[in-house]
C-alpha cells in the first residue's frame, strides 16, 4: 500500500492542564506536521494516550483529522488484550476514509504464539480496512516472533507490521521471507535507516510530531542518501533518549510545549516531563536551534 509508506506520525493528544483534550492545539498539531513533511497519520496510537482516551474523544480525534483540508491518509489504532471488545470497537467506529488500523499485540496476559495468531486473524477478519500489526515486546510483555509474522502475512486483510522489538536479526527473516506487498515499517525512529537498509518501506514515529529532519533523514534513506542520513542521525541521537526517560508521550509533549506547539499535559497514570528532564530537552533543542525567537 503506497499510503502507507515514508513517515507516518503517531500523533500526541494535545490536552489542557484538567485533562480535557486541548482541541485547537491538536487542529495546531495537523498543520504542523503536515508542513515539515509527514506522509499520514496516526490517530490514537499509543504515543495518542490511546488506553486513557474515551470512545466519544477518540471518534472525535479521527473526524477531525478526517476533515483537515491537507487530506492526508490515515491510520487509526485499534487493538487489546481482548479479542472481543476489539472486534467491538471494529463495529462501532466509523473507519470511512481510513487506510488501515493499527492492532498492537495483546498485552498483559502474554498469549502464546498461536494465540497471537488467532488473536489478529479475528481482527483482520472483521476489519473493514487493512491491518498493521503493532509488535513492541517492551511495552506489551510479548513478542510476535517472525515465524507468526510472516504466518499472519499471508491474510488478505493484513498488509504490514509496525515493528519495535529492536531485534534485528527477527527483522532481517520477515524482510526476507515477507509475501510480496506486505510492508515492513519501522516502530523504533532511530533504527529506521538500518531498516530500511534491509527493506524496511518506512516508519511509523513518535519524532515526527515535531522534528522535520527526522522526516528529512527517513526520505533520505529511502532514497538511499547515505551522506545525508549519516548526518542527520547524528543530530538527532542525543535528543531521541530523552523522550523517552519518563515514559512516551511524556517526552514528546515536552519538545512540543518547548516548540510552542501544544501543552506537556498528560493523563494520570503518565505524569509531565520532571523539571530536570524539561532543562534538558530545552537545552538539546537549542543545540538544534528548534525553540522559537
Amino acid at each position: 500500500m503506497k499510503a502507507l509508506q515514508g513517515v507516518g506520525v503517531a500523533l500526541v493528544t494535545p490536552m489542557h492542564a484538567d485533562g480535557s483534550i486541548a482541541w485547537a492545539a491538536y487542529e495546531r498539531l495537523l498543520d504542523y506536521t503536515h508542513q515539515i513533511g509527514v506522509d499520514y497519520w496516526v490517530v490514537q496510537g499509543t504515543t495518542g494516550e490511546s488506553p486513557t482516551i474515551t470512545a466519544e474523544e477518540k471518534k472525535q480525534l479521527l473526524a477531525l483529522a478526517k476533515e483537515h483540508p491537507a487530506q492526508k491518509p490515515i491510520v487509526f489504532g485499534i487493538g487489546g488484550n481482548n479479542t472481543q471488545a476489539v472486534v467491538r470497537q471494529l463495529k462501532e467506529i466509523d473507519l470511512s476514509g481510513v487506510s488501515a488500523i493499527l492492532s498492537v499485540c495483546p498485552y498483559y496476559n502474554k498469549p502464546s504464539q498461536e494465540g497471537l495468531y488467532r488473536h489478529f486473524i479475528e481482527v483482520a477478519e472483521h476489519s473493514p480496512v487493512p491491518v498493521i500489526l503493532y509488535n513492541v515486546p517492551g511495552r506489551t510483555g510479548c513478542n510476535l516472533q517472525a515465524a507468526t509474522t510472516l504466518r499472519l502475512a499471508q491474510h488478505p486483510n493484513i498488509v504490514a507490521i509496525k515493528e519495535a522489538s529492536g531485534d534485528l536479526m527477527q527483522i532481517m527473516q520477515i524482510a526476507a521471507e515477507r509475501p510480496e506487498g506486505f510492508l515492513l515499517l519501522s516502530g523504533d525512529d532511530l533504527l529506521t535507516p538500518a531498516m530500511v537498509a534491509i527493506g524496511a518501506e518506512g516508519v511509523i514515529s513518535v519524532m515526527a510530531n515535531a522534528f522535520a529532519s527526522f522526516n528529512d533523514m527517513v526520505h533520505a534513506s529511502l532514497a538511499g542518501e547515505k551522506e545525508k542520513v549519516k548526518q542527520l542521525l547524528k543530530q538527532l541521537i542525543g535528543i531521541n533518549e530523552l523522550l523517552y526517560k519518563e515514559g512516551n508521550p511524556v517526552g514528546i509533549k515536552c519538545v512540543l510545549k518547548h516548540m510552542g506547539i501544544c501543552e506537556e499535559h498528560v493523563r494520570l497514570p503518565l505524569a509531565p516531563a520532571s523539571a530536570a528532564l524539561s532543562k534538558a530537552i530545552e537545552d538539546a533543542l537549542k543545540k538544534l536551534s528548534l525553540l522559537p525567537q
